[in-house]
């Protein structure tokens, strides 16, 4: 079929990224594609022979990192292409043969692991000590024998790499379901004007100070995931087995211990935030109840907890403006780290606006040869301002790593993503605080702030105990249907919001449309995230260049070590409490404020 290139011709080169600085000629797409199948082929003759010496050992090594680089490039490019406009089936049969590719790719390296670690420990050291170039791996091949007992035999390792494609089924249906065949009946703006409703102007709709115009919008949105419920009910089921598979065949004894221990965690970590949350829930219900007082409200509903508490909306936020914003806030990361955010933005990073069949939402990606890219969908919102500045914390942490770590260490921990981008958001959040000047104005970013807070701390903590407990019932042998996966959500809805809130029937299938279920034990992160960036943007503004140098140590760390030792080398450690006890803290220090500014 011919591809069509219309949906991301350029009007202006600032506001969109640059995928041919990936590959600037597809042809060469096409040619490292059949270099990984090649090299794929290749791998098979070094089987049975790793431990004949250092140098074959380090040999098949470097081999399979030129793999994988290759096949993420391929992989990266397909998959950002497809997000431009899910709709283009071009570019859907790029994705698909990408995703083919990595599976091919993976299933030739299942031997590699396990026939390492039948070599025997004694010889690895002698390795070690005669192969100079075989030093460079000496964390990876401790983090191999860490998780010796879970790694299986030769052919069961080929097996599970085999099962990869069918394993991301659930989610990539769920995907072509939530951005590209899904259909929400228009509603009414606040000029009584017929207007069409999406998941990027949900957020708009639902910040409207008319109340008519938030609850069609929550209506709208939710009658068409309702419509759905028992498709999305079986794709959430699905991935929810898939994950239990994978952690009983490898000897785990549950889900959420094996998806912890890729990151070295104690589910004690997991199990304490949920724990600090609960015992401090009463800010939250203080913070809803004078919601509810400042909007005037008798009843405060589901579609009522986002909407600015100042009447008045600041302005709409241009993209330029948006930028300059962000780099004000951003100095105390210094010059350096400004003029590489100004080369992001000159140079192709970054996709800014929302358009028909493109991917929802925003994230941050690229791969080891490549700039970092940022998907965006701006609506000229304050919240879009902080997503900018979100994102390009992630893309800030990827380009430093990069620049610092080999390929085998350049991938920093899932578990340490989010505090970069967080530590932007607290920065920016205090810059724009500290240059207020009305009331008013203060209020208003306050109140953003504890969103921020309420939808990190609280909701994606809300969201890990939802995904513990669904797990959990299917480990015990229990159906989780879409009535019972309601039933869990509304429970958990009671807890987090108390009887300050209306629970409307809609939120009960709020599971439905949340993509982030489809990559269990993730979310609890934005929280653990959430805490530790709070703390290190405090050292950075308080202790100056030492503390600076700690955080720009820690996003040049890549995965060189363990993550919570990472951390705690930069100045947080998330094995106590007090990080996220103190992050709350702030937030009812916050609430309070703001009950004092609106008295």
């Amino acid at each position: 079929m011919e591809k069509s290139k219309e949906q991301w011709s350029e009007k202006d080169k600032r506001y969109h990224w640059q995928l041919e600085d990936i590959y600037d000629d597809e042809q060469k797409w096409e040619e490292d594609f059949r270099q990984v199948q090649q090299i794929s082929v290749q791998l098979g003759t070094y089987q049975g022979r790793l431990s004949e010496t250092g140098s074959r050992l380090y040999e098949v090594l470097a081999l399979t990192e030129k793999m994988e680089r290759m096949a993420d490039n391929v992989y990266v490019y397909a998959k950002m292409r497809q997000d431009e406009d899910n709709t283009n089936s071009y570019y859907q049969s790029m994705f698909d043969r990408a995703e083919s590719l990595g599976v091919q790719a993976s299933s030739a390296a299942a031997f590699i692991i396990p026939e390492i670690l039948s070599i025997p420990d004694e010889k690895i050291e002698k390795f070690l000590e005669e192969t100079e170039e075989l030093k460079l791996y000496t964390h990876y091949l401790e983090e191999l024998n860490r998780q010796k007992q879970h790694v299986l035999s030769q052919a069961e390792e080929k097996l599970l790499a085999e099962t990869a494609e069918l394993s991301m089924a659930s989610k990539n249906i769920f995907g072509m379901l939530n951005n590209a065949d899904i259909k929400f009946p228009p509603i009414k703006d606040e000029n009584g004007q017929e207007t069409e409703m999406t998941k990027g102007k949900f957020g708009r709709f639902m910040e409207s100070p008319n109340r008519e115009v938030r609850k069609a919008a929550f209506q709208s949105l939710y009658s068409s995931y309702g419509k759905l419920i028992n498709t999305l009910g079986a794709t959430i089921n699905a991935s929810v087995k898939r994950d239990i598979f994978y952690a009983r065949v490898r000897k785990y004894p549950s889900a959420l211990i094996g998806a912890l221990d890729s990151d070295n965690i104690s589910p004690d970590v997991y199990d304490n935030l949920i724990t600090a949350v609960h015992n401090n829930l009463e800010p939250m219900y203080k913070y809803l109840r004078l919601r509810k007082k400042v909007l005037g409200l008798d009843e405060l509903h589901m579609y009522d907890i986002y909407t600015p508490l100042v009447k008045e909306r600041p302005k709409e936020i241009e993209y330029d403006t948006a930028r300059e914003m962000v780099l004000k806030g951003l100095e105390p990361l210094g010059k350096e780290y400004g003029d590489i955010i100004r080369e992001g933005f000159n140079g192709g990073w970054i996709d800014v606006y929302e358009k028909e069949g493109k991917t929802s939402g925003a994230y941050s990606w690229g791969s080891f040869d490549t700039h970092p890219f940022i998907l965006m969908n701006y609506d000229n919102k304050l919240d879009d301002v902080f997503t900018l500045a979100h994102e390009l914390g992630h893309a800030m942490h990827s380009y430093y790593s990069n620049q610092t770590q080999p390929f085998i260490y350049s991938q920093y921990s899932i578990f340490l993503a989010e505090v970069a981008s967080t530590v932007n958001e607290s920065l920016l959040i205090d810059h724009l605080l500290a240059e207020s000047e009305k009331p008013e104005d203060r209020v208003y970013l306050i109140n953003h702030y504890l969103e921020q807070f309420k939808g990190t701390m609280y909701r994606q903590t809300m969201f890990a105990e939802f995904e513990k407990i669904i797990h959990e019932t299917v480990e015990r042998g229990e159906a989780l249907t879409p009535e019972l996966l309601s039933k869990i959500y509304r429970e958990l809805n009671q807890l987090y919001f108390g009887n300050e809130v209306v629970l409307d029937a809609e939120i009960d299938i709020e599971w439905a449309r949340i993509p982030h279920f489809y990559s269990a034990f993730y979310v609890y992160k934005y929280a653990t995230g959430f805490a530790a960036a709070t703390a290190l943007k405090e050292q950075i503004l308080e202790d100056g260049p030492a503390a600076l140098d700690r955080y720009m140590a820690f996003l040049r760390a890549g995965s060189s070590d363990y993550p919570l030792n990472i951390l705690r080398k930069a100045g947080v450690d998330l094995n106590t409490p007090e990080p996220v006890e103190s992050a709350l803290k702030y937030f009812s220090r916050l609430v309070d404020e703001l009950e004092t500014l609106l008295a």
